[in-house]
């Protein structure tokens, strides 16, 4: 096992960020950590990389204690934090070299593996150049070879790509894609479910500093109940209908307004089970659009539709 948190509490005067919290990674996965802000994933994520102390529990990295001091697992462990932090002073190629040097202390071996680095991120023809002279997309990238330059097995991404373009994300999804196949352990934070659907083998989705449900992204939405999503235009249902439809055991989730109905399906439910329904009280429809339910629907479901307020 590459990850191992058992019962971890961590507070923070009255708030309580980590509520007894466990985590298993198996070594090859690619782990989604999903919850709404608030929920505890980065005080997850900085126990896990010892980067601060917690009251009760221990972390476990390959099978062994972590510690502040433990320099020999930090080594194998890259992180690609949510903020850009690289130094602007330095060309991109330094920079490169500076966070690989802090582990990597031959020079020979060191020099190819920044270039390694720069090459696997495409960022060779901008080696030198400044990072404010970069655009945002090409920062991230810049951001992600520092932080896999020295060949971790286990590296953690922390929304990697917030605000960036669709070309940059794309090349930022598929590297990280390429460094799974290549043997490296994946944690990987995001408000992009479409992204997590993509990378992710296996899903935490945590609230609260709990971890509430773990598995593929077809167990959550099984273990929830989560069905195909149905759109009906051009509908007109009078409250008798209205009512026949939401009570019925076939839907789940149910919203009717200005002629279109939208309703999710119970996971054992067919859309031809809905349609025969439909039709057998007499209920007209006119276009219709169906897709499969989501992991985005499972989150909601899971953590709640209400918004929330975090300072």
């Amino acid at each position: 096992m590459i990850v191992e948190m058992k019962q971890v509490v961590k507070r923070y005067n009255e708030l309580v960020a980590l509520d007894h919290f466990d985590l298993e990674i198996q070594k090859g996965d690619v782990y989604g950590l999903l919850g709404p802000n608030g929920s505890g994933k980065s005080t997850a994520i900085h126990s896990m990389l010892a980067l601060l102390k917690f009251e009760k529990g221990e972390v476990n990295l390959f099978g062994e204690p972590m510690k502040p001091n433990r320099y020999d697992l930090k080594a194998r462990v890259g992180f690609v934090p949510q903020e850009v932090s690289v130094a602007d002073e330095l060309t991109v190629g330094e920079n490169v070299d500076y966070f690989c040097g802090l582990y990597i202390k031959d020079k020979n071996e060191r020099k190819r593996l920044v270039q390694e680095a720069i090459d696997f991120v495409g960022l060779e023809k901008f080696r030198k150049f400044r990072p404010q002279k970069l655009s945002g997309g090409l920062k991230r990238r810049l951001n992600i070879a520092c932080g896999i330059a020295h060949k971790p097995e286990l590296i953690f991404f922390d929304e990697p790509t917030v605000a960036v373009d669709p070309q940059s994300r794309n090349n930022i999804l598929e590297g990280i894609k390429r460094l799974n196949e290549e043997g490296a352990t994946i944690i990987y934070t995001t408000h992009y479910m479409e992204e997590v659907e993509q990378l992710c083998n296996t899903i935490t989705i945590m609230d609260k500093g709990r971890a509430l449900i773990t598995g593929s992204n077809e167990e959550l939405k099984k273990s929830v109940g989560i069905g195909d999503k149905v759109r009906i235009q051009d509908m007109s249902l009078s409250a008798e209908e209205q009512e026949l439809l939401r009570g019925n055991r076939l839907v789940q989730q149910y919203d009717y307004k200005e002629g279109t109905l939208d309703v999710m399906l119970d996971k054992d439910a067919k859309v031809l089970h809905f349609l025969n329904l439909l039709e057998d009280h007499d209920i007209g429809y006119g276009e219709m659009f169906i897709e499969s339910g989501s992991l985005n629907d499972v989150f909601l479901e899971i953590t709640g539709r209400e918004l929330r307020d975090h300072v």
